[in-house]
């Protein structure tokens, strides 16, 4: 019988979930836990369906993990201003740069494409991302694809495998979630119980 797209569709992201590089999330966990310690923030980046999921990064890192987390994307007034002003490339970079962001700070980039300023994709994180380098800042990233610039210059990026070209936007975006749940649930960064595991039956 001919799979439905519901069946292709999941089992892509089955396919995904046994290619996932354990290695480097592991690596992502020390870093996260050593920003924590030396008292660092830790600043989400991602534009669309990334950058809901870098809100709710922010929410998770700083109520389960216990680390001071922001996200430019979170308020929309300055976002629009600094784009009307001054640009869309820059808009990161010069909320970054307000937030002196220094070197015992993480910036997490959540993208599909990793930022590509020869094809005009997500100018934005890649100024932002040659700032953090600048000051030293450690840089971590879920992205898809081959990574762009995110895999270029970062400290530890998890590329979402490719199983199927037509999905890489949805399956790339829906592991970002994933991602960052195993994150802020793993034993050295997970400092709050979630409100479900508190409650009792």
């Amino acid at each position: 019988m001919e799979r439905t797209f519901i069946e292709e569709y999941l089992q892509e992201a089955r396919d995904i979930l046994n290619k996932i590089d354990v290695e480097k999330i592991s690596k992502m966990v020390d870093i996260l836990a050593e920003t924590r310690n030396i008292g660092g923030r830790l600043f989400f980046l991602g534009v669309g369906g990334s950058a809901a999921n870098a809100s709710h990064s922010v929410n998770d890192f700083r109520k389960i993990v216990g680390i001071e987390a922001y996200t430019p994307t979170d308020n929309v007034s300055e976002l629009t201003a600094r784009t009307n002003d001054e640009g869309w490339e820059s808009v990161f970079y010069e909320w970054l740069k307000v937030s002196r962001l220094n070197e015992k700070d993480c910036v997490f980039v959540f993208s599909v494409g990793g930022g590509n300023l020869e094809k005009n994709v997500s100018p934005n994180l890649v100024s932002a991302l040659k700032f953090a380098n600048d000051v030293g800042s450690k840089i971590i990233g879920v992205v898809g694809r081959d990574g762009g610039y995110a895999a270029k210059v970062a400290d530890v990026c998890l590329i979402i495998p490719v199983v199927n070209e037509i999905n890489v936007t949805p399956h790339t975006e829906a592991f970002q979630a994933v991602i960052n749940h195993l994150l802020v649930s793993h034993p050295k960064l997970k400092a709050n119980l979630t409100k479900w595991e508190l409650v009792k039956n």
